[in-house]
């Protein structure tokens, strides 16, 4: 099973982000890019990146004949994601063991959701 797990962001680290500062130091990234290791090696890890703030992107609503764009930043912090994984499991479970293993700290919020495998409708 495939599933894709968001970090979650804050306005607040958003607003450093934009502006050039709140990057990780090297010594920060260390242990990450160990479990990054570590999930590579067993095969779990099949993408992950880090987004850019939502001032830098756009959000498209259908609602009639022509989508509604609205330009960021958007002010939800619920809504607020800063980067993903995406990962090939056995289970949900699976998914959660690794996550706990995370080196993350500090309030950090994680989301982790299944993929649905989308296959095209049968010919009639």
């Amino acid at each position: 099973m495939r599933v894709i797990i968001f970090a979650k962001s804050t306005p607040e680290a958003e607003a450093a982000q934009a502006a050039g500062q709140g990057e990780p130091s090297a010594e920060d990234w260390e242990p990450m890019m160990r479990f990054h290791e570590e999930l590579a090696a067993a095969g779990v890890l099949l993408a992950s990146d880090r987004l850019e703030p939502s001032s830098k992107g756009a959000r498209l609503r259908f609602d009639g004949p022509q989508p509604t764009v609205t330009d960021g930043p958007f002010t939800e912090a619920k809504e607020l994601i800063a980067g993903f994984w995406l990962w090939q499991v056995s289970s949900l479970d699976e998914a959660i063991e690794w996550l706990k293993r995370a080196p993350f700290g500090g309030g950090m919020e994680l989301e982790v959701r299944p993929i649905a495998d989308m296959e095209p409708p049968a010919a009639p």
